[in-house]
């Protein structure tokens, strides 16, 4: 059916929305493709539904070609579930929570896995049933603290997640490598670059987990990869741990003065004007402790200080620190950390800031004896960046205003509670697997496949008799694709300062026909071949405005994005069409006796 822009359900804006941030954001909400309806939630209006629904229908195809079966779950699902796996909590402020009329406690999903678990529990009780792969395409919805660049970080938004079932690991390797297969193969259909890269598995457990990313500025996530091949979300990055030193000429801890040097720059200065005799008038930043305190935020709102000890020419990353520091401080679920406040200090007086370190342990057992509660100096748990190896030397903070402690060896004069990737990842940095230095990009979160074993069937008592007859826990996989948000990376990278430019096999329509005559001729003859087109299986939409002008009509062409443009003008009466294409920008004169197979050839090459 001909899709008629003056019927059709479309407003066009020429300004930018208030609040729009990026390309994507701004030209949907512009080309009338969504509209917002709150922080982070929108409405799909018609153009909008077509280009959402060919994105869903590749990525059906592909998932249905691997032998998965499609399902579909509701949004709103009851607490019991999530209570069994921890996640009720664990989710903290992120799960939009509610009760029903009864008061029973409900939540709107972030995630399916219970269901999914819960389903094949119910239907399956043996091998024979297995594997199994199933998947839906549906909402979910996560309370985003701060949504933000429209379709790419909001609260309710379209994810395929599907889900492998298998037997045992054996199955789970081969689930976990067909769904990557297909994972590329969806991407490079909807023409979107991705890196595979190596990610942390977080609150959803398990061991593999990758994550693809399409390489973009307007990116949230960082990624790095080495001309070698490796490649890695920086969360999941380890550093290359240098060997230990032997320090048995390393001279005694000493306390110095060090005047207003609450800062490394002011402290490196201080050492090397100060004490030269110390430092031979040579120390750097890198060879300082930084001791960063800071605040874990737990799913039930508790505040939980820590402090990490970093190299001080770096910075530390909270973003690595938060992914990491949960299992060392026994904390589980998706947590949140900052740099501690003023007020978190003020209830640990022995944290004088500017100069906190971890203090001398010289009676307390060498590092590897004993791990409890070694660091009556800082009063809460420290940790070390993984460059801070035995037999290394340090100058850092005294705990004690005005001075620092020079020739602080690790494993002689003070230890840790545990080792902590902390640091932010630079260009330059070694990669972990030998393969050469690290280059940074930003990306855009895409996919995300895991390995999660057994932590879910476990939980929620998920098992079959094997061939034995002997009840076996189900392993699993889980595999997700953010659907809306695939859409927004495609208008993020096929746009110009004119408006969008679809993908030929994602566009709401083949063809955008465009009237600028007045003339009853000109209009029965774009009805006539609007008809034939149709009939030819290819999608018009046809500007048939009649008190809207020339112009506006082009503009709206530009905007919308449909690859193809062809206008009934000036020519026309001489036989004569334009037919444009938008992405290249090139036009050319047809005749009107060639337009049908002209437009074929452009639409179906």
């Amino acid at each position: 059916m001909v899709l008629r822009l003056s019927n059709l359900f479309v407003r066009t804006l020429r300004e930018d929305p208030v609040d729009a941030e990026v390309a994507s954001h701004k030209l949907l909400v512009r080309a009338g493709y969504i509209r917002r309806a709150a922080p982070g939630v929108y409405t799909w209006l018609p153009l909008g539904l077509k280009v959402l629904r060919k994105v869903e229908n590749i990525v059906r195809e592909e998932m249905n070609a691997i032998g998965a079966q499609e399902v579909l779950f509701p949004a709103l699902l009851p607490r019991e579930p999530y209570e069994a796996t921890n996640r009720w909590e664990e989710y903290g402020d992120n799960l939009f929570r509610l009760q029903d009329r009864k008061g029973a406690d409900m939540l709107l999903a972030p995630t399916h896995e219970e269901m999914f678990t819960l389903l094949v529990k119910d239907l399956y009780s043996s091998y024979k049933d297995l594997p199994l792969y199933i998947y839906q395409i549906q909402n979910k919805y996560r309370d985003e603290a701060r949504p933000r660049a429209g379709l790419l970080r909001g609260r309710e938004f379209v994810m395929k997640d599907s889900y492998s079932f298998t037997v045992d690991d054996e199955g789970l390797n081969e689930a976990y490598e067909a769904h990557r297969a297909a994972y590329q193969r969806i991407f490079n259909r909807l023409g979107l670059d991705t890196v595979i890269v190596t990610a942390q598995s977080g609150a959803m457990g398990g061991s593999r987990s990758e994550e693809f990313l399409h390489p973009t500025p307007v990116g949230e996530d960082t990624f790095v990869r080495s001309a070698g091949g490796y490649a890695a979300n920086v969360e999941a990055v380890t550093t290359v741990v240098p060997a230990d030193i032997d320090f048995t000429d390393t001279p005694a801890a000493i306390v110095l003065d060090t005047p207003e040097s609450p800062t490394i720059e002011t402290l490196v200065t201080q050492m090397n004007d100060l004490h030269p005799q110390v430092t031979g008038g040579e120390l750097t930043a890198e060879q300082t402790l930084k001791c960063f305190v800071g605040a874990v935020i737990t799913p039930a709102g508790e505040r939980k200080l820590f402090a990490v000890g970093v190299p001080g020419d770096r910075e530390v990353d909270l973003g690595r620190v938060e992914v990491n520091i949960g299992a060392l401080m026994g904390i589980g679920g998706e947590i949140e950390v900052e740099a501690a406040s003023e007020e978190d200090l003020k209830k640990f007086p022995q944290l004088v800031k500017g100069y906190i370190g971890p203090g001398l342990t010289l009676d307390q057992p060498m590092l590897g004896e004993n791990t409890e509660e070694r660091h009556t100096a800082t009063g809460i748990p420290f940790f070390v960046d993984p460059r801070v190896v035995r037999g290394t030397s340090w100058v850092t903070g005294a705990n004690e205003h005005g001075k620092h402690v020079a020739n602080l060896v690790y494993g002689r004069d003070f230890s840790a509670d545990g080792v902590l990737e902390a640091c932010e990842v630079r260009e330059g940095d070694p990669a972990p697997d030998g393969s050469g230095s690290l280059i940074a990009a930003r990306g855009i979160e895409m996919g995300h496949i895991f390995q999660l074993g057994r932590k879910y069937a476990e939980a929620l008592g998920l098992k079959v008799l094997d061939q034995n007859g002997k009840l076996q826990t189900v392993t699993m996989g889980s595999y997700g694709i953010g659907v809306t948000r695939a859409l927004a990376a495609i208008a993020e990278g096929n746009h110009d300062e004119k408006g969008l430019i679809w993908p030929r096999n994602l566009a709401p329509a083949d063809v955008h026909i465009v009237i600028t005559n007045k003339d009853a001729h000109s209009r029965e003859y774009a009805e006539t071949l609007s008809a034939e087109l149709e009939g030819a299986g290819v999608q018009v939409l046809l500007d048939d405005r009649l008190k809207t002008s020339p112009g506006v009509k082009f503009g709206d062409a530009e905007l919308l994005g449909v690859p193809t443009i062809l206008v009934i003008g000036r020519g026309f009466k001489d036989g004569m069409l334009e037919l444009k294409d938008r992405r290249s920008g090139e036009a050319r004169d047809i005749a009107v006796s060639d337009a049908v197979r002209e437009v074929l050839a452009e639409t179906r090459p």
